[in-house]
């Protein structure tokens, strides 16, 4: 197995390079039930639908939006299994100036039960945790340090 250091070429010699800066970022998420999981963003969360795509007349696609991360839910169309586990090994951290403990209490009000209630992190951020209709996982965080 060959391992690829981002620091070094082939013959080990160190490589000068210009740090990644990203300005956005767009995950895109594979569902079992579109129209459960574009529900559940926009009505429990408060993402904004910002744009369907439809294939053969029927919608496969919903990009949903909050601030600047977009998600992009994408229908499942059976083809690894019914039954595969999605979101297994990540988690997604939304960062917010919101407050943390009033949007825990509206995804409460709504009825979905959190993994971890709001509470303070040793790195300055306070956060809680939930799952969406598929087992992704989400924190829910304010910036850290605050």
């Amino acid at each position: 197995m060959t391992v690829n250091s981002p620091s070094a070429t082939a013959d080990n010699t160190a490589v000068a390079t210009q740090p990644f800066t990203a300005t956005d970022l767009t995950i895109s998420l594979t569902v079992k039930d579109l129209p459960t999981s574009v529900a559940w963003y926009r009505d429990v969360i408060g993402f904004k639908v910002i744009y369907e795509m439809e294939r053969d007349g029927k919608v496969v696609s919903v990009s949903v939006r909050g601030g600047s991360v977009r998600i992009l839910l994408n229908q499942d169309n059976g083809g690894r299994g019914w039954e595969r586990v999605k979101g297994e090994g990540f988690s997604l951290s939304l960062t917010t100036e919101e407050s943390v403990d009033d949007i825990a209490a509206r995804v409460k009000a709504r009825g979905w039960t959190l993994d971890a209630e709001p509470e303070d992190k040793p790195w300055g951020a306070r956060l809680f945790r939930l799952r969406d209709p598929d087992g992704y996982r989400l924190s829910i965080t304010s910036p850290w340090g605050s």
